[in-house]
């Protein structure tokens, strides 16, 4: 619940120009619903716009958040390991602490690492030693941010290293000892075959970020493509820190489309199945249409004091907040209870949508 009316507007920064003209091509300029509100001191949170959702904005602190949906519930973690290792099929493992994923293969003369998040990258090793005593002899990266192989360097050893052309550049760029550069890049597609085990990586463009990869275990029939599903969650803010959010959706599509039997998506507390694909590609959908709706039908300038209504920046940021609020109110009902952590993003998501749909 809201402790007090506070707007999103601080949060977010916008060019007004082009957004004040897709308003007037739709003709959502009204002036007769512009409301002065009582004179405050500027720059501090005002009246509430009108409808405002009980899920808290951006910037306001929650109480309680909402309990998880009983099947995210997660299964524990012994503290003694710090990980949960799990077989995937022939000789194929995942390991993850239930906030982060990796996954490793067993082959006749070693072992390939998919991925190596710091949060548990020290104990690796470790869990890599419970089914075999193989050193690691390949690592491969799903794309370049910290969070997911930021913890290579634990492995140690001095294995091959594996990437996309995208990701050996935003390295380069970084140059970050803890992600030492790929040792083999590709552009679209490679065949790593070991012993009698095989994994296929591929490349599907640009969504969640450059060089973000899918990794398909054909044999075991389990596919890993990072930060994109989220079994049984909300994702994590704005579609994942999407960077193309009309990729995002169609690598959706195309994860759907892949006849994997478990998907490892490298966040949350458990494996994802086409039921969790279809059900996230569902809520986006909602949240379009419904951000769609909500475009065409507020109208810029509207719950604004007149001497503001010369702002284009504030003109902006009142109809963005506006047609946020409404996103909300549509999707709410349907899906509060249907994915954890709903109350913790859905301002992220509609916030993301309504910035692609108008630019995008």
């Amino acid at each position: 619940m809201i402790k007090s009316p506070v707007a999103v507007s601080s949060r977010w920064f916008w060019v007004a120009m082009s957004l004040t003209a897709v308003a007037l091509g739709a003709g959502l300029m009204s002036s007769e619903t512009t409301r002065v509100q009582p004179e405050a001191p500027p720059g501090l949170p005002g009246a509430p716009y009108a409808e405002m959702p009980a899920i808290a904005p951006i910037g306001v602190r929650v109480d309680r958040y909402l309990p998880p949906p009983s099947d995210a519930a997660a299964t524990p973690i012994d503290p003694a390991k710090g990980y949960r290792l799990q077989q995937l099929g022939r000789d194929l493992y995942v390991v993850t602490d239930n906030g982060y994923q990796s996954m490793f293969l067993v082959y006749e003369e070693g072992v390939v690492v998919v991925d190596a998040p710091p949060s548990y990258s020290a104990r690796l090793r470790q869990a890599i030693a419970e089914v075999t005593d193989r050193s690691v002899t390949h690592v491969v990266y799903s794309h370049a941010h910290i969070d997911h192989i930021g913890g290579v360097t634990d492995i140690g050893g001095h294995p091959t290293i594996i990437a996309q052309d995208e990701t050996m550049r935003l390295l380069l760029r970084a140059k970050d000892q803890k992600r030492p550069l790929p040792t083999i890049t590709f552009r679209d597609r490679y065949e790593l075959k070991f012993g009698s085990q095989v994994l296929e990586l591929s490349y599907h463009g640009v969504a969640h970020a450059p060089g973000n990869i899918f990794i398909w275990a054909p044999e075991q029939k389990v596919l890993m493509a990072i930060d994109i599903i989220f079994p049984g969650w909300m994702p994590w803010g704005r579609f994942a820190d999407a960077q193309d959010v009309p990729g995002y959706f169609e690598q959706m599509a195309e994860i759907d489309r892949i006849p994997f039997e478990t998907l490892v998506g490298g966040h949350v507390d458990r494996l994802g199945t086409h039921a969790d694909v279809r059900t996230q590609m569902e809520f986006m959908n909602d949240i379009k249409v419904a951000t769609a709706g909500a475009l065409q039908s507020t109208s810029v300038g509207a719950e604004m004091g007149k001497a503001d209504t010369a702002n284009p920046w504030a003109v902006s940021d009142n109809y963005i907040d506006r047609v946020i609020v409404k996103c909300i109110n549509a999707v709410t009902p349907k899906w509060r209870s249907r994915l954890a952590s709903y109350d913790i993003f859905i301002w992220d998501q509609c916030h993301a949508m309504q910035q692609s749909l108008r630019v995008d």
